[in-house]
Formats: structure tokens, sequence, C-alpha cells
């Protein structure tokens, strides 16, 4: 087919030789900070799916502890994937969380099982006084330092039984080096705009459903909650820009639909504009 048209094109894509790469474009430090950006936008996602916040729902700040600060350019990146504000990068997440430690008496039991009584009760003095920075040092160094009758022990994560205990409207994730916490808390601004991100999300979705195409301009109809209204009429102008509307405006429509949005009810309805 292409060479009915150019006459120096390859004969078959499947005869032609595999691209070469440069090796001078590879960037290992640009690679080892995407991967850090992935590790930190994999806890987000966990910690909004724990505290039950929708990815349409903005939140204000994710503070996060790790080996590298990021710079704005991946930050920025971290920003959008979360639909968070802001990305703060501290050493301190004592502030967070707090944890709880108990033995693993599968690891344990074996090499010190006349002295679980007394790990037990140095993990319950641990959990109760410093627990942040028992577990900063144990995700910095791999391990918990003890002094027991016996004299010093280490233990790994794997030696120990961790709950995290949130503090609140934080939600706070760890992994490896990593560890995440999650400001949940919603101010009226904030569950605005979760409102108006929904509104346009389930707009689009009506549109995609009639079959419109992509750049069909389209008037919208709403009605039956007051509250929902308001937020429609004070960003009439950023919804419609998103869902490429003429108008939007209050009353039934013949083709409206029931929504949802956030535990609020809103008929909605869309018609295209014929050129």
């Amino acid at each position: 087919m292409v060479r009915s048209v150019d006459k120096n094109a390859p004969e078959s894509i499947h005869l032609c030789y595999y691209p070469k790469y440069d090796e001078s474009l590879i960037d290992p430090d640009l690679e080892k900070k995407m991967g850090e950006v992935l590790d930190i936008v994999v806890l987000g996602r966990s910690a909004r799916n724990a505290s039950n916040r929708k990815n349409r729902q903005p939140l204000s700040t994710m503070y996060v502890k790790a080996d590298t600060k990021l710079d704005v350019y991946f930050t920025d990146i971290i920003k959008d994937e979360l639909n968070v504000k802001n990305v703060v990068f501290t050493d301190d997440m004592a502030g967070f969380a707090s944890y709880n430690f108990k033995p693993q008496l599968k690891t344990l039991g074996p090499k010190y099982g006349k002295n679980l009584g007394e790990i037990k009760n140095a993990l319950a003095e641990i959990s109760a006084n410093n627990s942040g920075a028992a577990m900063a040092d144990l995700n910095k160094n791999g391990v918990m330092k003890l002094s027991i009758s016996i004299g010093e022990i280490e233990l790994t994560k794997e030696d120990l039984l961790i709950e995290a205990q949130q503090k609140d409207d934080f939600c706070t994730v760890f992994d490896g080096g990593v560890t995440v916490a999650l400001d949940t808390a919603l101010t009226p601004e904030l569950i605005e705009e979760g409102f108006v991100r929904e509104i346009v999300s389930k707009i689009q979705n009506m549109r995609k459903d009639s079959g419109f195409e992509v750049m069909d301009h389209i008037n919208v109809k709403v009605s039956g909650n007051d509250k929902l209204i308001d937020v429609i009429n004070k960003n009439a102008e950023s919804i419609s820009g998103d869902v490429l509307a003429e108008s939007i405006t209050v009353g039934d429509t013949a083709n409206s639909k029931l929504w949802d949005i956030n535990g609020e009810q809103i008929n909605i309805g869309v018609e295209k504009i014929n050129a």
C-alpha cells in the first residue's frame, strides 16, 4: 500500500531492521527519578483507596518521605496523577501516623524463644513513646535495634508485625524506603471542585452515549438539585469550556438522566446544536 504512493518505501515493514538505540541518550538519573515518581504515585493511590477518596476529588497536600527530594518537574507529574494541589517532601513523618510494633513469632520464636517477653515489652515501649522515629530508622537502616538481657539484637521488618495508626485527616502508607501521608480533609472549596469534576465527567459520558462527535457543541439543561445548580452556575464558564456547551440552563428536558454526584442527585440533559 505504501509503495503505491512512495516507490522508495521498504517492501514490507516485516523486512525492516529494528532501529538502533542511541546509548548517549540514556539518562540513568531520569530513569531513577521516574522510578521514584512511580513508587510515590502507587502509594498515593493506595492511600486514596484506603481513605475512600475518589480520584476526581481534588485533595490539598501529600507529604512524602523518600531518599531523593524531587524537583518541580517530577512533583507536577505526581500532582497530576493523584489530583493533589501540593506535594511536600519532608524527613519527619511522625506527625501523620503512629505505629504499633509486635514480635513476629514465626521468625523470632526459634531465635529468641525465652526472650520473647522482653522483646514484646521493648516493642510496646517503643510503640508508646517514639514509634514515628523508630519507623523512620527501620525504613532507613533496615533494622531495629533492641537492648535486652542477652545484649543488643537487630530486628528486620520480617521479624515485626507493624500496624499503622492514622492521625485524624491523614492516611499514611509506606513501602520500602518511601512513605506518603495524604491529607484527606475536604474544605468547601475542594468539595466544590470535586462536584465540578464529577459533573463534567457525567456530561462527557452523556455526549459519548448520545453518539456526539468530539467537536459537536451542545446545550445542557439541569434540574432537581439547588445545591448542585448553584455550583454549576458559579463554574459555568469552566464546565462549558470542558464539554463544549453553548449554554447551561435550568429546566427539564426529554432526554435527561438522573445522576448521583457524590451523594447529591441531579437531572442532566444534553442536546446537540445542529450546524
